[in-house]
């Protein structure tokens, strides 16, 4: 029996109903991240921070492998059989557990490759988290193709504030690093135990008369891509590892974590949403040119303005999420916010890819933009971690145009239409950061008086948006959006 897919019928409302259960879950999470980056920041040093980046920063290859793209496979397959979802499970589930004895075997090398012995205890025990995410990929899969967003966003909250509980445990008890080491394998645990009670279906034996290779060729694709982007995305965690150590590296670190994770929680929803809704849609030529306009208008007006209000108050925001003693990562939160904005542009690009299944094509891109972003970094190395983040904000500027025109020339993308958005977001999120910077002057001294009166000065920004013709309709078409969702929330 086929694993059920929603009709293209009625895809607008099941998305706005989606994209609401989605953030209003998200927001739930970045509230638990931001609790656990509050109260952990202040019971643990960098050295600790630095300790577990350094272990992330190179076995977290490792999870891409184990997904292997399988998961975006099964999502925006047309079809997809109970013998294929169990097959494609049993595969996860071994690249998983490859990859932890990988790890374990492993774990000593990366103590010496870092000189930091506590590496190699910390690489053993996340090893089992291969293992746990390979046997959570396709039940997450699975309520995704069914557009089952609640029992998604549900899992997505409970994990992390169970786990969150456990490393502050373990923190007041004087663990050090041990309380982030735990909090990652516990929240694994309760993911795979809540996905299961929601998806209510059990693996049977491999089948062989079910053909998984094509779901194989669009993820192997996918995984090269993933891979080559993980490089680059991590180069910088790895060379502040190597030349500056642990110290730096948890500084750099928390401002990471502070924006971009924080940032990547919020964008990497949207794609939950977005790419089943656009893979129904591939053949309709304007709907589909629609929905990516509506998504980068309601990414942009959203997020990257918020980012915009980020860069200008980076200094509260790190004095009052992390405190006085993490006051150096603030530099590199403004450059990071910067490369954020620009990539939260780029993203929806991301959605057409593998929603008319160019994973070929992508890889090529990414094989660019790697190149870019690595150069970026090492350049900026030199100039310590605050030309680490430069660096990496550089080459997402850069990045943000290549990707619409490399899109545009292989889709039927409305480039013009999405360059033109993008500038006007862009406008609006400068004015915002404008806001940000006059905050942090007027009270001086006084980080959550400048915090309170910069998301004031941001409502001020959006005001004034109205007032300009063409923001004014952007607005209205992320309001229209956001009402539709609300009017069928409340309607269930």
């Amino acid at each position: 029996m086929p694993s059920s897919a929603p009709p293209v019928a009625g895809l607008g409302a099941r998305a706005a109903r989606g994209g609401a259960v989605t953030m209003a879950g998200q927001l739930l999470r970045m509230g638990v991240q931001v609790l656990s980056v509050v109260i952990l920041a202040r019971l643990l040093d960098p050295h600790d921070y630095g300790l577990l980046a350094m272990v992330v920063a190179v076995i977290g290859v490792g999870e891409i492998l184990r997904d292997f793209g399988l998961s975006s496979a099964a999502v925006q397959a047309r079809e997809l059989s109970r013998g294929q979802r169990t097959n494609l499970f049993w595969i996860n589930t071994a690249l998983g557990a490859l990859l932890a004895l990988v790890v374990l075997a492993c774990a000593p090398l990366l103590a010496e490759l870092y000189d930091e012995p506590q590496v190699a205890p910390i690489a053993r025990v996340l090893a089992v988290t291969f293992l746990l995410n390979g046997m959570i990929t396709q039940y997450r899969a699975d309520l995704v193709r069914r557009m089952r967003f609640s029992a998604l966003a549900t899992c997505d909250v409970a994990a992390p504030a169970t786990a969150l509980g456990v490393g502050v445990g373990l923190a007041l008890a004087g663990q050090g690093y041990w309380a982030l080491v735990a909090q990652q394998v516990t929240q694994g645990v309760v993911l795979l135990v809540l996905l299961v009670a929601y998806a209510r279906w059990a693996p049977g034996l491999p089948d062989r008369t079910a053909p998984v290779g094509a779901l194989l060729r669009f993820g192997r694709n996918l995984a090269a891509t993933q891979v080559l982007g993980y490089v680059a995305n991590n180069v910088d965690s790895f060379l502040i590892g190597r030349r500056f150590g642990a110290a730096d590296l948890g500084l750099y670190n928390r401002g990471y974590h502070l924006l971009a994770m924080t940032l990547n929680q919020l964008r990497t929803p949207t794609s939950t949403v977005a790419i089943p809704v656009l893979s129904r849609l591939s053949d309709d030529t304007d709907r589909f040119a629609h929905y990516v306009r509506r998504g980068q208008l309601t990414l942009g007006y959203t997020l990257v303005v918020g980012v915009g209000l980020v860069v200008g108050a980076a200094e509260p925001v790190v004095r009052v999420a992390l405190g006085e003693q993490w006051l150096a990562a603030a530099p590199v939160l403004q450059f990071l916010a910067v490369a954020g904005a620009m990539q939260t542009l780029a993203y929806v690009g991301y959605w057409v890819y593998l929603a008319r299944g160019l994973t070929a094509e992508l890889f090529r891109y990414t094989t660019v933009t790697a190149v870019l972003k690595i150069v970026c970094v090492v350049v900026g190395s030199t100039f310590g971690i605050t030309g680490v983040a430069a660096g990496i904000a550089v080459a997402a500027t850069l990045e943000w145009p290549l990707s619409i025109w490399w899109l545009s020339r292989r889709t039927p993308l409305p480039a013009r239409a999405l360059l033109l958005g993008a500038l006007r977001i862009l406008a609006v999120a400068s004015v915002a950061g404008a806001a940000g910077y006059a905050a942090t002057l007027a009270v001086p001294g006084a980080p959550v008086g400048q915090l309170a009166l910069a998301v004031l000065g941001l409502g001020v920004t959006y005001a004034l948006g109205f007032a300009v013709p063409p923001v004014r309709r952007d607005l209205r078409a992320v309001l229209a959006v956001a009402r539709t969702a609300l009017a069928r929330r409340s309607a269930r």
